[in-house]
């Protein structure tokens, strides 16, 4: 069975903000010749996150609404306590872009059957960005016959 590895590569904005990458995903799967099997999708950051879900704008803005309810970027928190740690000049205070991960999927599997994902109607995969604005990279690795 072939296992066939990918990156994605995603350009952030600044703060909370979610990428639908199920285009992402289905133009990857599209270029193999793999038609049944399955695709393991997975965030390389402590400070990003996977989730299956509907991809309406509304409610990707009540989502994050709720983040900033759930992990108040202004709370304090020992991680942003920046002076007691060994951090690099730059260093962002960030906890509450840990915890909100931590909440999350750090992966997703996704069958494919007929070359496609078995997706939902509705669902779509969601890649969250916690901390950005940054450069993200998340790993695609499609396996089957």
């Amino acid at each position: 069975m072939p296992i066939i590895h990918q990156l994605i590569e995603i350009a952030t904005e600044p703060g909370i903000n979610i990428h639908n990458i199920t285009p992402h995903i289905k133009d990857l799967i599209a270029k193999t010749s793999i038609k049944n099997g399955q695709v393991l999708v997975f965030s390389r950051h402590t400070t990003t996150a996977l989730a299956i879900n509907e991809n309406e704008v509304r409610l990707l803005e009540d989502i994050k609404v709720f983040f900033s309810k759930l992990a108040p970027e202004s709370d304090r928190y020992l991680h942003n306590d920046l002076h007691l740690r060994d951090v690099p000049e730059d260093e962002p205070m960030n906890a509450h872009s840990h915890l909100l991960a931590m909440m999350l999927n750090t992966s997703e599997v996704i069958p494919i059957v007929d070359g496609d994902l078995a997706l939902g109607t509705w669902q779509a995969v969601l890649f969250f960005e916690l901390d950005g604005p940054r450069q993200r990279t998340i790993s695609v690795q499609i396996s089957g016959e």
